[in-house]
């Protein structure tokens, strides 16, 4: 399974997953890079999203929806912050409702994903820092580390197709 840490820290209201993904950091980066490709991977497998809108560029904005079993749709949005081709960018990931408006009752997480070379593999870092200790708990309630296990240990599959 390519995720080898989940790390829960309350006190600096953080979750820290990393993953290591059998391929060069500049093809994972294209998984990110293109929605279509994002698609397969973003979100647990009973919950597939799709992109409406992608643009991962400094200042950009990103919205998707993930599509539950009985068909239900939760949508989410990105603010992009910083874009460091193929190695990083950070971005603010929110709960939206079906216009993708933000709900500011849900919280609103501070992201960090890196990627690094380790002899031809990826080893990604993902760093999801809430406002607050209520909110990180609000989404470990909801099952946030486990879907993003989910979601992560589908793209050593997906690149091997």
């Amino acid at each position: 399974m390519p995720v080898i840490d989940v790390t829960k820290n309350l006190d600096d209201r953080s979750i820290t997953i990393t993953a290591e993904f059998a391929a060069p950091v500049e093809r994972v980066w294209q998984i990110y890079a293109d929605p279509r490709q994002l698609e397969k991977v973003w979100g647990p497998p009973e919950y597939p999203a799709t992109f409406v809108d992608h643009d991962l560029a400094p200042g950009g904005r990103v919205t998707y929806y993930m599509t539950g079993p009985d068909g239900e749709k939760y949508a989410g949005y990105w603010l992009v912050d910083a874009v460091d081709k193929p190695s990083s960018f950070t971005f603010r990931d929110g709960f939206a409702d079906e216009d993708f408006t933000p709900i500011e009752s849900l919280p609103l997480s501070h992201n960090a994903y890196s990627f690094t070379d380790r002899d031809g593999r990826t080893v990604a870092t993902y760093v999801s820092t809430y406002e607050t200790v209520e909110g990180l708990q609000k989404v470990l309630d909801m099952g946030m580390a486990e879907g993003a296990t989910q979601s992560l240990n589908q793209i050593d599959q997906f690149l091997a197709e």
